[in-house]
């Protein structure tokens, strides 16, 4: 059974580094074929795919953040982690942590989430 666990500050100053990780647990990161995501959900608005990490690696992002999001893994601690450059108050949000067999799924395709952060920009 995996579970998954984000973790991280939770109030971020414009301009700095959103930084968060996600901690899987009751599976490897680097079997069973899934894609590792991070997904997002700023107030009023709707759930937002910024990218992920598949099993062997691979990291794919989202266009519209490609340029200031950076994915990485920790296999040996089983942890995968979202690094956000240049963050503004628009980057508010509740972050996700997820794992599902399709890249970018729709929300109701991830087979496992993360409870969820909160991440507050402002000065």
């Amino acid at each position: 059974q995996v579970q998954l666990r984000e973790s991280g500050p939770g109030l971020v100053k414009p301009s700095q580094t959103l930084s968060l990780t996600c901690t899987v647990s009751g599976g490897s990161i680097t079997s069973g074929y899934y894609f590792w995501s991070w997904v997002r959900r700023p107030p009023g608005k709707g759930l937002e795919w910024m990218g992920a990490i598949h099993y062997d690696g691979s990291i794919y992002y989202s266009p519209s953040l490609k340029s200031r999001t950076s994915i990485s893994r920790d296999t040996s601690k089983g942890q995968f982690s979202l690094q956000l450059s240049s963050v503004t108050p628009e980057d508010t949000a509740v972050y996700y942590c997820a794992a599902g067999l399709v890249l970018a799924p729709a929300d109701h395709e991830y087979d496992f989430w993360g409870q969820g952060t909160q991440v507050t920009v402002s000065s």
